[in-house]
């Protein structure tokens, strides 16, 4: 089976690649003056004035991630790691640059996304569960599992507006992980709760190296990088700067703020 969008493609095969990315490139115009009205728009036009700024995020980049991989993307904030993320998950599109995907993909990249407050518990995880594109029978079998890992079993017919915070975050984060796919993309979701569930997803995610899921890990933690990882990538300025080794590459980061 294959099925494209825009430049991503996603397949299925026998092969070991999870995802190639190739001369994978991203940029966005940030606006540098507001034109005021029609005359000053083709004022500035015919002046040669574009009213924007063209900014390259990512600049050409290159590699494969094996099925069973877990690895980390790491990278100071502007360096193009959650650009890349949103893309490997179809929220942006590259202008240039190929990216292939072989699997189911499930992106955990804003956890309570399409939350409703004035809806319950019990309402928001079916409608979340929907958007993650689960259908209602799939949501039966995984509803009481969600409960469990969140520990909000006594909460589920109460608002979700009445929920704090941190309440929500954990039902959130419990939704996304009975998600089944192939490949999972996280961005810095290990930080989520009080300690104790921390604890708990981390075990979460160890599990997942165990069982040789593939599992793309965007972070600053350099203490995840080193106890979750088999591979590491630093991005620097929207380009790979050191791929490999776990622990040299959270030297490397280290390393840029020296």
């Amino acid at each position: 089976m294959k099925r494209s969008i825009g430049n991503r493609t996603e397949i299925s095969t026998d092969n070991d690649i999870a995802i190639s990315v190739k001369n994978l490139h991203k940029s966005f115009k940030l606006p540098t003056e507001q034109a005021f009205g029609l005359k000053q728009a083709i004022f500035n036009r015919l002046r040669g004035i574009k009213g924007y700024k063209e900014q390259k995020v990512l600049k050409g980049l290159d590699f494969e991630i094996k099925k069973g991989e877990f690895i980390g993307i790491v990278g100071r904030n502007g360096s193009g790691k959650s650009t890349l993320l949103k893309i490997l998950a179809g929220i942006y599109y590259p202008e240039k640059g190929e990216i292939v995907v072989d699997g189911a993909l499930v992106p955990f990249i804003e956890l309570g996304v399409g939350f409703n407050p004035e809806l319950t518990g019990r309402e928001n995880v079916y409608m979340n569960g929907a958007l993650l594109g689960f259908s209602n029978e799939e949501m039966d079998t995984m509803y009481d599992d969600i409960w469990e890992f969140a520990e909000l079993k006594d909460f589920q017919d109460q608002k979700l507006k009445n929920y704090s915070s941190g309440m929500q975050v954990r039902l959130a984060f419990s939704i996304a992980i009975r998600a089944q796919g192939d490949i999972l993309l996280l961005d810095e979701v290990l930080a989520v709760g009080d300690a104790a569930f921390q604890r708990k997803c981390s075990n979460y995610f160890a599990s997942l190296k165990e069982h040789n899921q593939t599992v793309i890990l965007v972070t600053h933690s350099m203490e995840n990088v080193r106890k979750f990882c088999d591979r590491a990538i630093l991005i620097e300025d929207g380009k790979i700067i050191k791929d490999g080794d776990p622990k040299k590459v959270a030297e490397a980061y280290t390393n840029l703020w020296q």
